[in-house]
């Protein structure tokens, strides 16, 4: 069994930066793809961003330009840099991820996912 704990989260201001981590531990694999999703008061949940361990990412439409997901592989952790942040980025943050014996593609869909966190409070205020 894998574990993931995520940490950062918080309050800040629109136009300002937060930066969340995503730590792995446990049965895990070389490779793998971590992905963030984040559920909005009253909205489905919905894809962020994803790594693979290839380095090769994907981005919601709604953050691209403005978060950057990238991982420190030593560490087993991987990290949301999220920029000029809107009001509308306020949500929970899930870190997800899955391990494989192969190198697999980051995927939006939350059911590729076997590992989760438990989720963490971000809060943009305007």
């Amino acid at each position: 069994q894998a574990q993931l704990v995520e940490d950062g989260g918080g309050s800040a201001q629109a136009g300002g930066s937060l930066r969340l981590s995503c730590a792995a531990s446990g049965h895990i694999f070389n490779n793998y793809v971590v992905a963030w999703f984040r559920r909005a008061p009253g909205k489905e949940r919905e894809f962020v961003a994803a790594i693979g361990s290839d380095g090769s990412t994907l981005y919601a439409d709604s953050v691209k330009g403005r978060f950057t997901l990238f991982g420190d592989d030593a560490k087993n952790t991987a990290y949301l840099q999220m920029n000029s942040l809107k009001s509308e980025d306020t949500a929970v943050y899930y870190c997800a991820a899955r391990w494989a014996h192969i190198v697999v593609p980051p995927t939006p869909r939350a059911s590729s996912y076997d590992y989760w966190g438990r989720g963490i409070q971000v809060t943009v205020s305007s």
